[in-house]
C-alpha cells in the first residue's frame, strides 16, 4: 500500500485486541502439538505434480483476487506475533474459505521477511512455517496464491546499495524457493513490492538510476527462482516496475526478462486517485473515469500487445461512507480490466473506519463482509 499505515494501525489496535478475543485466537495447544502440526505442514506439498503452462495461459484462468493486507506484512511485535501487531486477528482457514466462497480465485499473501531474518539472512523457521500454513489455506482451496516480499526496509534502489540488496534478495528467495519447490502451478512468486526511494521527494516517481536498480532486482529474482529445484524452473513468477507504478514512464522502463514465457508483470493502481486512495479526496464517483481507461490502454500497449500478461496486484477504494459510489467504481474498473484480460487483487487491510486507508471488506473477527454490495458487484462483474 502506498501510505504506510502507522496511524491506521494505532487507531485499530484497541479494536484488534477485542477482535482477537472474540475470534478465540488464543491457542492453548501444547508446544509438542504445535511442533507436530508445523512438521506435518512443511511436508504437505513436497512433490505436487505441476501442469507446465505459460504465464499468459495461467493468468487467463484467474478471475479476481483478494489480498490479506496488514497481517503477515506487519512489522511490529516479535516473531510470529507480528501477524497481529497491526491490529488484525490471527488468520484462519475459515477466513480464506469465505474469500473463496465469495468468488475470489486468487489469494495474494503479502509477507514482510526482513524483521524475521538474522545477520546471515536466515529466515526464522517459525515464521516460514506460519507463512506456509497460510499459503496452504489458499492452495487447499484450489486458489492461485501469490506470495511476495512486502514492507522490506532493507532494500533501497540506489546504485551504491544494489550489490548488498541483491545479495540479501537472492538469499531470501533461495530459502522461499527451497521451502515451496514442491508446490504446483497454483503458487506464484512475486519478487518485490513497490520498490522505491522510500522517504525521498521522488519516492513514487523515481529516476533513471533507481529504475535500473529495480531491473537488477528483477533479474536477480528471476535467476534465483529458475536456478532452484523442484517445480520452480517452470513456475510462473511476477516482476514489478519501479514502485509497482502504473505511470507510462515506469512501465516502459521495466526490463522483462527475455526468453521466459512464465513472467507476469505486477502493477498497482488505485484509481481514480482522489476517489480511491486519497483519504482527503472526493467521495463522489458517477461514471467511468478516464484514468481507468488510460491505465488499461497503457498496459495493453506496453505489455499485453507484446504477449506479456499483467496482474493488478493491488486496487480498491477507501471507505468514505459512499458504498453506492464504490460499487459503481469497482464495476467500471473490473469490467474494463476484464476486456483486456487483466485480473485484479483487492487490497483488504482489515480496517473500515478511522482516519487511515480503510479498504477492509472481510469481517475477520465475526465472519461475513462489511460491504456485501461491493463483494457482490465484484463477483457479478468478473462472472458476467
Amino acid at each position: 500500500m502506498k501510505i504506510k499505515r502507522l496511524l491506521a494501525a494505532v487507531l485499530s489496535l484497541a479494536m484488534g485486541v477485542s477482535m482477537m478475543t472474540a475470534c478465540g485466537s488464543s491457542d492453548n495447544s501444547s508446544k509438542a502439538e504445535k511442533d507436530s502440526s508445523a512438521t506435518e505442514n512443511t511436508q504437505k506439498h513436497t512433490n505436487d505434480p505441476m501442469t507446465v503452462t505459460t504465464a499468459k495461459d495461467l493468468v487467463a484462468q484467474m478471475k479476481v483476487g483478494w489480498s490479506l493486507g496488514n497481517t503477515m506484512d506487519s512489522t511490529g511485535g516479535s516473531g510470529v506475533d507480528a501477524e497481529t501487531s497491526w491490529g488484525n486477528v490471527e488468520t484462519t482457514k475459515l477466513m480464506i474459505d469465505q474469500v473463496k466462497d465469495a468468488g475470489f480465485n486468487v489469494f495474494r499473501l503479502p509477507v514482510s521477511w526482513g524483521t524475521h531474518m538474522d545477520e546471515n539472512y536466515t529466515v526464522d523457521e517459525a515464521w516460514m512455517n506460519r507463512v506456509q500454513e497460510i499459503v496452504d489455506y489458499g492452495i487447499d482451496n484450489g486458489m492461485f496464491v501469490i506470495l511476495n516480499t512486502h514492507h522490506e526496509e532493507w532494500y533501497m534502489p540506489k546504485k551504491d546499495r544494489a550489490d548488498k540488496d541483491i545479495e540479501q534478495l537472492k538469499a531470501l528467495w533461495k530459502q522461499i524457493c527451497d521451502r515451496f519447490q514442491g508446490y504446483d502451478e497454483h503458487l506464484i512468486f512475486e519478487g518485490v513490492n513497490e520498490p522505491r526511494l522510500r522517504g525521498e521527494g521522488n519516492e513514487w516517481i523515481g529516476d533513471a538510476e533507481s529504475r535500473e536498480v529495480v531491473n537488477q532486482y528483477a533479474k536477480a529474482f528471476v535467476e534465483t527462482v529458475r536456478a532452484s529445484g523442484g517445480n520452480n524452473p517452470n513456475r510462473c513468477i511476477m516482476v514489478t516496475p519501479y514502485a509497482a507504478s502504473s505511470s507510462r514512464q515506469n512501465m516502459e522502463a521495466l526490463e522483462v526478462p527475455q526468453g521466459d514465457d512464465k513472467i507476469i508483470v505486477s502493477i498497482h493502481a488505485y484509481l481514480p486517485y482522489s476517489f480511491a486512495l486519497d483519504t482527503a479526496g472526493t467521495d463522489q464517483y458517477t461514471s467511468i473515469d478516464s484514468s481507468i481507461t488510460t491505465l488499461f490502454t497503457d498496459i495493453n500497449e506496453v505489455f499485453l500487445s507484446k504477449g506479456i500478461p499483467v496482474i493488478i496486484g493491488e486496487f480498491g477504494s477507501v471507505n468514505k461512507a459512499n458504498t453506492e459510489a464504490r460499487v459503481q467504481c469497482v464495476k467500471d474498473y473490473l469490467s474494463t480490466a476484464k476486456q483486456y484480460g487483466v485480473p485484479c487483487c483487492w487490497w483488504d487491510n482489515g480496517t473500515r473506519i478511522g482516519n487511515g486507508e480503510n479498504f477492509g471488506l472481510l469481517n475477520r473477527s465475526e465472519g461475513g463482509w462489511y460491504f456485501p454490495e461491493i463483494v457482490d458487484a465484484i463477483k457479478e462483474t468478473v462472472n458476467s
